[in-house]
């Protein structure tokens, strides 16, 4: 089972959430013979849809009407839609709790001092000794030679043995010795280790137990007498970090002592002293060693040193094979410790894995960390102090550790090595015989590796974690195993970041991170997965991987075109991760070529466009901007090998995600001067650079391109793009806003007004490719306007202009710009002493003049998004160019010789109200404060001007008052420095693409079981419902629609504009003209929620309409400036969050204050169609989150009424103010597919418009502003077949069912008329709000149930009501 075999299958269905199965709408037959154009997308993509089958027994009509009536489509569910305007991502930790893995200060036991005090042949005593009697010492009996000569020997052994262990460390060995050299040894050990640890290792079998008051016994020099050592004594000459080993019998005494010694050394001096040291001890205060024959005199000692050879002799006398097996052949077990590939080497491998599982399962994970990962030899002593455990335990002998371990003597895992020693031992005669015999491996590995694959097949983070992890980590050791346990691995570890974590604090970083170093071609895809997985979650592993030369291995992986794109974007993701603020990385991988290989690839995708992956386009274009982020060198790099030309087509590119890192990368190649590598400010050859300039200026024009994108997340990073733009050209950019206000004859603005780029030869054309209504400007540049303190305005060129920011509330009380001193020269450029404290370390030659001014235009137009991140991004931005924030106080003015076609309808205003659309910096959508732009004067102030006025710019969006008595102006200049050199870097924004990718790889990448069968099955449930309703609706006859089952009074002040009835649950959705949104459930009378929709201050409400109403819905408000936002959890009170927004109408004409926007959302195409006071219509595809189309609307009038049919996708009409309807296909070459005028007699507005119910296409309804309602069949271009005069000139709202032959109309004398489709009356409906029957407001809205015979209607008196047939019962 190969991991790269499973991970393709999951990328396929990435694109899309909830597919269960992937195909294209176009595929599927649902098509009638009148009409073969139903197909779910348009001709420049394709929709990933959900082609779930629906029983024929509920269907109506079949499949054919139950997929046409029931749409497949499913969009803004991706990752990105999850709270873009909640709290940032994180993106990979490089500190905190997710680096707890790695221990914090690895050590080495430097020095090893082993005392034995054994005076062979003299019994201490306190001991009785029993016949026969333990004698062996270190496998050597004592009394087969001379004392003195097998003391020397034991002491000789006893030191190979620890060499085993740890064989680079100083021995030193003191036999039989005196209180003098033990306090002389254990000096020169801790000068030699420093500041390592130090082991003590004492024998104490031929001297007393240690004393109640916890001292040791050593001899005199003649060995006349046992001499106490206090442990006190011994602590303070081997000091920390120490380990102590005491093999004796009542050896727990000491570790008592030396317990109460540590609480009273910390409660005296508190200090980690305690921490620092570690203490073995051979049995219980109480107990004696035992004295077994069966048993070696020093069987605790034997444990420690010599493992294996002490349990299999152990383990001999309890199994099968005792009678079988001689005890002299465990000494001749063929092979080496170290070689796995032999019988000892197997067995010490299988014995490590036991006892390093046993630890990890028993032991909290920090004293885990602490005793089995942070020094070797400490390490090995604890794994073998766990095989003590379980002996000594046999002889009523219980080992004692500080710090204490719980139990560990019965874990079932010594019944696996039970087994592995039986097997493993029952071939030994036969290897023992003869050499030549092949030994067969254990069956353990392969064993755990099963049932830690069953494990992954049932368990989850909510159960017990595997305990075979361990066993994973050291089956890596083992080529025969090691594929297949990396690949469980990956399974485990893309179970989450909690996995990731579990792993790395067993200990797999550093086996991973060796392996990067074979060159195995079937491991790379899966060291590629993991190491994904450990990235995703720890930043910091990239100096280890740099360090290492991990970094070659991930880029030789990146440019394998043999492997997946999906596993190739896995590699992009591991060296973004690598050179990620880490200086060291972005050298490396430079010099590795990881410049040209990127671009390469990107060329290569760009080439092959049908094969691309887009998760490997976007990781290449992160992998870039991370590279080559305040990386001078990278950057000059990029620049001349054409970064800029082979980035700009992934501009628009169908996936947001893509588009986004496409700006990102090209925003980071921009150079601001924050290379902290380069010393000084940069030579002059860098501000020559003629390359460098013009690839800034094709970089700026590429992302104006795409500031008003469909998706904030790319609308984020071009914001970020022009704020490092902006901080690298910070005085130029200041020069043009500060221009605009004192226009001279040679300057920029003169020359081009409205600030648009023509014949410059660039592909960027107008600003209103990119702006949002309500950006044109006008062409004269408006004059000055300066107000004295006595609140009068002064007047130039005779009259207040109405396209000047200035006329407004928030006027600051001087502008130096009015005085001599601070003129500016002719070119518009402030003088090189203007920096407003911004540090400017390379300053680059200035741009086109041009290029800057749509740049201020463009950082005005983000200032002012519909999606408040955005919008709070932009006016940081702003900023930085020196426009801020101020709170304003109201200011009266005269209005004396203001024109009266440029005065406001109501003066007591303040101005607020003038020129909504004219001025340069009056963007769309309105704003939070004035903002004023500053700068210091050129020459120094005189100083009776600081005291009576505030020398600064001022530059605002369109007014808005703050009533607030104790408001005052800030004061920029003078109260605030701009952002220094030390703080600059922090200033700018920072970039939410790059965490919000990273997020990706953090989630479950393989396929496996998840969630989607409960979504299935309430899809299933739901198209089921909706079937049965529909089919009520076309088959049931009703008669009267006129029984009010409910009425809510909305407490709208300015009346119900718009209401929506949702499909599944009994709940009506409304919002009045100021766009406060409110939910309320008609059958329990409750009020579910209500929220504003934003807090700008021009407010006006389009419509409602419901996204994916068959699933999760979301609901879109579209505003009538052209912002559409569009809400989740819109139900929940006060948990509704937004998912998206975007202003969906671009530029409008410039004699139009307003746009009046008219939309319609289509869920079969995943269409969203506005239009307005625009010569166009837009069409928004809400998966590629882009604009993908822009119709001419064929007339000089606006654009009144706007419906898209929900049978064909791809279908809408528009109804226009000059009366025409015009039917629009965007799936046909020529877009319009018919037009005709109905009212013919009259120009008459087109108040209302609808597709007919049916599968039937271009059969329309139109109503007319003067009561007309209108019959058309436009496939054929004849006249209207049917009239009905419904309401004599006050028709104001109109309603088509979209399955119940069913049309409603309102009039602004509060009734409502019911129609069939014959135009037969069916009722009517009047307002009687009370017994007194009062006349009320006009009817403002009118909806139908998608799915049911009820009617809505809201009223301009705040009360919506909802009708229905006779047989419902009133609620």
């Amino acid at each position: 089972m190969a991991l790269g075999d499973l991970i393709p299958s999951r990328f396929s269905h990435s694109s899309t959430t909830l597919s269960v199965v992937s195909n294209h709408f176009q595929d599927l037959n649902i098509s009638t013979s009148s009409n073969s154009n139903t197909s779910n997308h348009h001709e420049d993509g394709e929709k990933s849809v959900r082609n779930l089958e629906t029983s024929s027994s509920s269907c109506v009509g079949g499949a054919v009407t139950s997929m046409a009536y029931l749409p497949q489509t499913v969009v803004l569910s991706d990752l990105r839609h999850d709270a873009f305007e909640g709290s940032l991502p994180s993106g990979p930790s490089d500190s905190g709790l997710v680096s707890k893995w790695r221990p914090k200060d690895r050590m080495k036991t430097g020095c090893v001092a082993l005392v034995l005090c054994l005076n062979i042949s003299v019994d201490p005593p306190d001991v009785i000794k029993i016949s026969p009697c333990a004698r062996i010492e270190c496998w050597i009996d004592p009394f087969s030679m001379a004392p003195q000569k097998a003391l020397e020997t034991i002491g000789r052994t006893l030191n190979q043995q620890y060499e085993r262990w740890q064989p680079r460390a100083r021995y030193k060995t003191s036999l039989d010795p005196t209180v003098d050299e033990v306090k002389k040894l254990c000096t020169t050990c801790r000068k030699n280790a420093k500041s390592e640890r130090v082991l003590f290792h004492y024998n104490g079998h031929g001297v007393p137990k240690p004393t109640a008051n916890g001292e040791i016994w050593l001899f005199n020099k003649s060995y006349t007498q046992y001499i106490p050592l206090p442990i006190s004594e011994l602590d303070s000459w081997l000091k920390t970090p120490s380990i102590y080993v005491f093999d004796c019998s009542a050896a727990g005494m000491i570790v008592s002592s030396f317990m109460e010694l540590q609480d009273w050394t910390a409660s005296a001096s508190p200090g980690p002293s305690a921490r620092d040291c570690i203490l073995l001890a051979a049995c219980e205060a109480h107990e004696t060693l035992p004295q077994s024959a069966e048993f070696p005199a020093d069987v605790f000692t034997s444990c420690l040193t010599t493992p294996i050879k002490m349990a299999l002799r152990w383990f001999c006398t309890r199994s099968l094979l005792c009678e079988s097996l001689d005890y002299s052949l465990i000494d001749r077990i063929p092979g080496r410790q170290t070689d796995r590939k032999t019988l000892l080497g197997e067995l010490n491998w299988i014995f490590t894995a036991v006892t390093d599982t046993i630890a990890w399962n028993v032991l909290p994970h920090d004293l885990f960390q602490r005793l089995f990962r942070q020094d070797l030899l400490v390490a090995s002593l604890f794994r073998n102090f766990l095989l003590a455990e379980r002996i000594m335990r046999s002889a009523n002998c219980s080992p004692v550790s500080h710090p204490i371990l719980p139990p560990t003597h019965q874990h079932h895992m010594w019944d696996a090595w039970d087994m592995a020693a039986e097997i493993c031992l029952s071939q030994l005669p036969t290897l023992v015989e003869d050499p030549n015999a092949e030994f067969l491996p254990s069956p353990f590995f392969t064993e755990q590796l099963t049932a830690f694959e069953v494990w992954l097949d049932h368990g989850s983070e909510h159960k017990k974690p595997p305990e075979q992890l361990p066993i994973v980590l050291q089956v890596l050791l083992s080529q025969c195993h090691r594929f297949r346990a990396l690949v469980l691995l990956g399974r485990f570890l893309d179970m989450g970041p909690w996995a990731v974590d579990l792993a790395l604090s067993v200990g797999i970083f550093p086996y991973v991170l060796k392996l990067l170093q074979t060159t195995t071609p079937e491991l790379r895809q899966i060291l590629v997965f993991i190491w994904t997985k450990i990235l995703a979650l720890d930043k910091s592993c990239q100096v280890d991987l740099v360090k290492d030369g991990g970094h070659v291995y991930f880029i030789r992986f990146l440019d394998s075109a043999e492997a997946y794109p999906e596993q190739r974007a896995m590699a992009a993701f591991v060296l973004a991760v690598i050179v990620d603020g880490h200086r060291r990385g972005q050298e490396a991988c430079v010099e590795a070529s990881l410049i040209h290989v990127c671009l390469r690839n990107l060329q290569d995708s760009s080439a092959n466009d049908s094969q691309t992956e887009p998760l490997f386009v976007q990781w290449l274009c992160l992998c870039l901007g991370k590279l080559w982020e305040d990386f001078t060198e990278a950057q000059t790099m990029g620049v001349r090998a054409d970064a800029a030309a082979i980035l700009e087509p992934l501009l628009s590119e169908p996936q947001p995600e893509v588009r986004a890192a496409a700006v990102f990368a090209l925003g980071t190649v921009l150079d601001v001067g924050f290379d902290t590598s380069r010393d000084g400010t940069g030579g002059e050859e860098d501000c020559d650079d003629d390359e460098k300039v013009r690839s800034e200026g094709s970089i700026v024009k590429n992302l104006l391109s795409v500031v008003s994108d469909g998706s904030p997340l790319v609308r984020a990073e071009v914001v970020l793009a022009l704020a490092r733009f902006a901080f690298g050209h910070v005085k130029h950019l200041k020069s043009v806003a500060a221009a605009y206000w004192n226009p001279q004859p040679n300057s920029v603005f003169t020359a081009l007004p409205a600030f648009a780029v023509n014949g410059s030869g660039s592909c960027y054309t107008t600003p209103t490719q990119y702006m949002p209504h309500g950006s044109i400007v006008p062409s004269s540049v408006s004059p000055l306007l300066r107000v004295g303190e006595n609140s009068q305005s002064v007047v130039r060129n005779g009259r207040v202009s109405t396209s000047s920011p200035l006329t407004t509330s928030g006027i600051m009380h001087g502008s130096p710009l009015s005085d001599d001193s601070s003129q500016l020269s002719d070119s518009g450029i402030v003088p090189d002493t203007i920096s407003n404290g911004v540090v400017n370390h390379a300053r680059p030659r200035p741009l086109d003049k041009a290029l800057y001014s749509q740049c201020v235009l463009a950082m005005c137009t983000v200032a002012k998004d519909p999606s408040p991140r955005i919008a709070g991004l932009g006016r940081r931005v702003l900023s930085i160019i020196g426009i801020e924030q101020v709170v304003a106080k109201p200011v009266k003015f005269t209005l004396g010789n203001v024109q009266p076609s440029e005065s406001t309808a109501n003066p007591s205003t303040s101005l607020s109200g003038l020129a909504r659309s004219s001025s340069l910096f009056d963007m769309n959508g309105g704003g939070y404060l004035p903002l004023t732009f500053r700068t210091p004067p050129v020459s120094p102030p005189r100083p009776s001007c600081l005291t009576r006025m505030r020398r600064v710019y001022s530059l605002e969006f369109r007014p808005h008052l703050i009533n607030s008595p104790d408001s005052g102006l800030a004061d920029p200049l003078l109260g605030t420095a701009g952002p220094s050199g030390a703080s600059e870097r922090s200033f700018l924004p920072q970039s939410a693409i790059y965490n919000w990718s990273c997020g990706h790889f953090s989630k479950p990448l393989l396929p496996a079981t998840d969630d989607s069968e409960e979504i299935i099955a309430r899809r299933e449930e739901r198209e089921k419902l909706a079937l049965d309703r529909i089919a009520k609706c076309q088959h049931s006859s009703v008669n009267r629609l006129h029984n009010q089952i409910a009425s809510w009074d909305t407490k709208f002040e300015t009346g119900t504009r718009s209401a929506l009835l949702l499909p599944f649950s009994p709940v009506v959705v409304a919002s009045d003209e100021n766009e406060r949104i409110r939910i309320w459930n008609y059958e329990e009378a409750t009020l579910l929620n209500n929220f504003e929709n934003h807090d700008y201050p021009d407010k006006g409400i389009s419509k409602l309409c419901l996204v994916n109403e068959l699933d999760d819905s979301l609901l879109l408000v579209a505003s009538s400036d052209g912002n559409v936002r569009i809400w989740k959890d819109y139900t929940s009170k006060g948990r509704e969050k937004l998912v998206t927004a975007f202003s969906s109408i671009q530029g409008h004409r410039p004699a139009v204050r307003s746009v009046n926007a008219v939309v319609d959302w289509q869920q079969q195409s995943g269409c969203l169609f506005s239009s307005g006071d625009i010569s166009s219509i837009m069409a928004w595809d809400l998966d590629k989150e882009q604009l993908v189309s822009t119709i001419p609307s064929s007339s000089d009038c606006s654009i009144s009424a706007l419906s898209a049919s929900q049978i064909h996708g791809g279908q809408f009409v528009a109804g226009f103010s000059d009366g025409f309807v015009r039917l629009f296909d965007i799936r046909t070459p020529e877009m319009l597919v018919s037009a005709t005028s109905p009212y013919k007699q009259i120009l008459e507005r087109v108040v209302g418009i609808a597709f007919q119910p049916g599968l039937e296409p271009g059969k329309i309804v139109s109503a007319s502003q003067a009561g007309y309602i209108q019959f058309l069949d436009l496939r054929h271009l004849k006249d209207t077949y049917l009239t009905i005069n419904a309401h004599r000139g006050s028709l104001t709202a109109l309603a088509v069912h979209r399955h119940a032959p069913l049309i409603a109309s309102g009039s602004a004398k509060q009734l409502i008329k019911i129609f069939n489709l014959e135009g037969e009356p069916l009722g009517s409906v009047r307002y009687y709000p009370s017994f007194m029957a009062q006349k009320i407001g006009s009817v403002s809205s009118l909806t139908f149930h998608p799915f049911q015979a009820l009617l809505a209607a809201g009223a301009a008196d705040a009360c919506v009501s909802i009708y229905a047939d006779e047989t419902s019962a009133a609620r």
